[in-house]
């Protein structure tokens, strides 16, 4: 008869708190480790409405808001993990609050309604130079 190997069940996570910068960067926010301190460090990340730095403890439940570029998301954390893992599997660490998605999407459209570029100012040629003229004559 064979032995069987006593294995941990796979679905329990034995990690109970993991470092904020450590999380961010499993979870995908950040591509590096160094960017997602930086990050904690600038004050684009805040854990339960406070500043964090980077060696602080998270825990499952914990609420979550960062800035990245234009957007600024809120996340619950759901799960640990100390180890960057495929991008299906990081975003289960996370769940997004609905508001921060309704809050986003407004944004993105924001964006897009403006002008794709705004024109530089820059000397007036002749053209503007005599309109400007005749305004400041009329006055």
């Amino acid at each position: 008869m064979a032995k069987q190997k006593n294995k941990p069940d796979q679905n329990l996570n034995p990690l109970q708190k993991v470092r904020l910068d450590k999380w961010l960067w499993a979870a995908r926010f950040y591509k590096t480790r160094a960017i997602a301190k930086k990050a904690i460090e600038g004050g684009k990340v805040r854990c339960d409405g406070a500043r964090a730095k980077p060696s602080k403890e998270i825990g499952i439940g914990l609420k979550i808001n960062l800035r990245q570029g234009f957007d600024d998301k809120t996340v619950i954390v759901k799960d640990l993990a100390e180890r960057r893992k495929s991008a299906p599997e990081a975003q289960r660490l996370y769940e997004e609050t609905s508001a921060s998605i309704e809050q986003r999407q407004l944004r993105a459209d924001q964006r897009k309604s403006q002008p794709a570029h705004w024109t530089e100012p820059t000397k007036p040629n002749k053209k503007d130079r005599r309109l400007i003229h005749k305004f400041k004559q009329g006055m």
